[in-house]
């Protein structure tokens, strides 16, 4: 389980990694459902470029396609980015902590070189 987990969250960040794919994910948060021609109509790239992009984000399980009979449309899922953004929040804590920490630790040393 914790390994297909971990591929899950591999998916999810190499999706997010490209800026294209994150426009178009912030294209479908803000209009709920885009058609393939709608999410590639901002970027100067062809069709087959918009699919592969469209094929990642699906692959990563960040966005779900509904068929309309020849239109395929598409929606976000906030499931994957609540993991993502799970998985930073608890690597983001852990460092903050163990900064504190470091920081105290510095400040003792700093006064006991102060006596």
């Amino acid at each position: 389980m914790a390994i297909r987990y971990q591929q899950q969250l591999d998916r999810t960040f190499h999706a997010l990694g490209d800026g294209t794919r994150r426009q178009m994910l912030s294209l479908l948060a803000r209009q709920g459902e885009c058609t393939a021609s709608e999410l590639g109509e901002p970027f100067e790239i062809a069709q087959p470029s918009v699919s592969k992009h469209i094929r990642v984000l699906e692959q990563a399980g960040l966005v779900s396609r509904r068929i309309d009979g020849r239109v395929h449309r598409f929606q976000l899922v906030w499931t994957r980015l609540n993991e993502a953004q799970d998985w930073l929040a608890s690597h983001r804590e852990f460092w903050e902590r163990t900064l504190d920490a470091l920081g105290s630790l510095l400040d003792g040393i700093g006064e006991s070189a102060d006596e």
